[in-house]
């Protein structure tokens, strides 16, 4: 909407101008060895992480907060030169890249150092040096060559992670599983303001607020990012990451959403985007441009799978018929709405066109699959997932189809439940051709504990025949995958209520080379 931005340009002001302006610092050569005098205070209070990996590169990640839930973190207003140093060995005997750079108010003391020069698939080992004090190790690994015959790949997803509603006990299981690469699918924070919670600081002022401002939501991430676990599961893996709605407010569309005008709304999405990218490891690519953040990108494995990492929120129209969960109608199937937008919808078509890789796989935000939520003969289905851009999908699904895209798996969140689907041409007819296979991890913690299988979750597998398996515990999938097949391991907590929750495997599911059905895997 044009209007909506100019109006934008002519309204932020000083309230937006943090998320909007500031020099951001270039990387510079510094010796290889240490120096600086000691502070008190340890800056590192937040942890270390890796992102984007490349055959050639990653990008390493911290921010200095010596007091991470103060105003600035604690830090004052100059800028601060940091060490880094990327080595071939976890005791730094090896270092193969190091320099410095300065990290400055403007961006919240966060520093993103765009590491080139490694060599592909081969695990590397991270450290920053500030005022005398060292960082957390982190490891973190390259993708491999695109001509690569990769025998194996492990991941791991995961989404919606509602810091008041449950230990992260599944990043601890994570963490002591070798995946090669984590996939984090949105709602990383949550923005609202609550008044109880499981964990014991639910009730500080800092959550019973709801995040506006730029201040606001940095103190957020700083509140989330002091979790041991989530900081182990950052600090052996690199990650891969997008946003969905929380990240900004519940349930946003473009520019709109009911709780301000657009050009209002822009601020506090400029806000929200500085405060994401400043908090997770994203190259300067991704670097927003107030309200506006390049976040659709490929991420090539080989000719093993490549992954087309989505964005549905910024690009999309608003929900039919008023949001919520409603009969599919005209709204829904009108040909000029859509979920990804014209240019990225394009780009995922071209892509899968031009792709040489074994497995085509969509690291999205949401469910594409249909979810028939009644039971009956009456439909409802909900108006902010896939269901409510079915034209979208249609396109999609149609287009992966139409240029024989092999193997298409697409991974999702938001559910805050597990539900693992065939992707079908026609979801209304169970003959209709399948086309893929979807796997929706459920939550973190959000949701609290939940139970095996609920009643919603059976009046999914009732209602809707192309659904294979349906869980409603807390936890996150891992997959390995080989050139014959894609295994999900369903890892679920029996409670996130209390700290040290028992995780376990609830159910493996095969995807086959050339068979784009899920079947349950025999042991």
């Amino acid at each position: 909407m044009l209007s909506s931005r100019r109006s934008f340009l002519t309204v932020t002001g000083a309230a937006a101008a943090l998320a909007l302006t500031g020099s951001l610092p270039e990387i510079e050569t510094a010796a290889a060895g240490w120096t600086g005098r000691p502070d008190r205070r340890d800056p590192f209070t937040l942890g270390v992480a890796s992102g984007d990996p490349l055959p050639d590169a990653v990008v390493i990640w911290t921010r200095l907060a010596p007091d991470p839930l103060a105003p600035f973190g604690g830090m004052d207003r100059r800028p601060v030169e940091v060490e880094w140093q990327v080595a071939e060995d976890e005791q730094f005997r090896r270092v193969v890249r190091h320099g410095s750079v300065k990290a400055g108010p403007e961006a919240s003391h966060s520093v993103h150092v765009d590491v080139r020069g490694l060599r592909p698939w081969r695990h590397y080992w991270y450290r920053f040096r500030v005022n005398g004090h060292l960082s957390p190790v982190g490891r973190t690994k390259t993708a491999p060559t695109a001509d690569t015959q990769l025998s194996e790949l492990s991941l791991a997803f995961a989404s919606c992670q509602a810091i008041w509603e449950g230990w992260y006990t599944a990043y601890a299981d994570m963490a002591k599983r070798d995946h090669d690469v984590v996939f984090f699918l949105g709602d990383y924070i949550y923005e609202f303001g609550i008044d109880r919670g499981i964990r014991p600081d639910s009730k500080e002022i800092i959550n019973t607020q709801q995040t506006v401002t730029l201040d606001e939501y940095r103190l957020r991430y700083s509140q989330y990012k002091l979790d041991p676990d989530l900081q182990h599961a950052h600090a052996v893996a690199p990650w891969i990451v997008t946003l969905d709605d929380h990240e900004v407010v519940d349930n946003w569309a473009d520019e709109a959403h009911p709780s301000a005008p657009p050009a209002q709304f822009l601020v506090r999405r400029a806000n929200a985007f500085r405060a994401y990218w400043e908090h997770m490891p994203l190259r300067f690519a991704q670097l927003p441009k107030g309200p506006d953040m390049q976040l659709y990108r490929r991420i090539r494995y080989g000719r093993l799978a490549e992954f087309n990492v989505l964005d549905t929120r910024q690009y999309r129209s608003d929900q039919a018929y008023g949001d919520g969960t409603k009969a599919p109608g005209p709204e829904t199937a009108d040909p000029t709405r859509t979920i990804t937008g014209d240019a990225q919808e394009k780009w995922l078509l071209d892509g899968f066109a031009a792709s040489q890789t074994r497995w085509n796989v969509l690291a999205n935000q949401t469910a594409i699959a249909r979810l028939d939520t009644k039971d009956g003969p009456e439909v409802l289905v909900p108006m902010d997932t896939w269901d409510g851009y079915e034209a979208s999908r249609n396109r999609i699904l149609g287009g992966a189809a139409q240029r024989k895209v092999r193997n298409l798996v697409a991974i999702a969140g938001d559910l805050h439940r597990s539900v693992a689907s065939d992707l079908k041409l026609d979801f209304t007819d169970p003959a209709s051709a399948t086309v893929g296979a979807e796997f929706v991890g459920t939550s973190i913690s959000s949701g609290i504990d939940g139970m095996d299988l609920d009643p919603g979750g059976q009046t999914l597998l009732n209602e809707n025949p192309h659904i294979k398996f349906g869980n409603f515990q807390r936890g996150y999938v891992s997959c390995t995958i080989t050139p014959q097949r894609w295994v999900s391991d369903y890892r679920v907590v029996d409670k996130v209520s209390v700290k040290n929750g028992t995780v376990s495997t609830r159910a493996k599911l095969l995807v086959e080379d050339g068979r784009p059905g899920i079947s349950e895997v025999q042991e």
